[in-house]
């Protein structure tokens, strides 16, 4: 029961993540670690597709080998936080979704610009 839980959790963790791409208040990287951690504990098989066969992939195996981004993948992101937010942010009239958004997106920022980088080839 416990392995057919952790397999849920990380399949629904998968979907998030996917959905993070492109929704801006939903972040990727925690879910994706997740549902890595999930696999990892539950099945060798989803682990290993998660690792070497989705998009996400390269991330991952980055992340576990040395516990920071690749680069350019930062910069991505700051990128995309920044476009999708202010997208949100011209698209909304409220004064106080607007606080909210520019919080949420200092926080991420924040976040995102203190992981670290590094090059594995150095």
């Amino acid at each position: 029961m416990y392995r057919i839980g952790l397999v849920v959790l990380g399949w629904l963790a998968v979907a998030l993540a996917t959905l993070g791409v492109v929704l801006p208040l939903l972040p990727t990287t925690p879910f994706l670690l997740l549902a890595a951690w999930c696999f990892a504990r539950s099945s060798p098989r989803f682990h290993a597709w998660l690792l070497y066969r989705s998009w996400f992939g390269p991330y991952l195996r980055h992340w576990q080998d040395h516990r920071a981004l690749p680069p350019g993948a930062k910069g991505k992101a700051v990128i995309m936080i920044v476009l999708t937010f202010a997208i949100s942010l011209w698209l909304v009239d409220m004064v106080w979704v607007r606080v909210l958004l520019l919080t949420i997106m200092a926080v991420l920022l924040t976040f995102m610009l203190r992981l670290p980088v590094v090059d594995p080839r150095q």
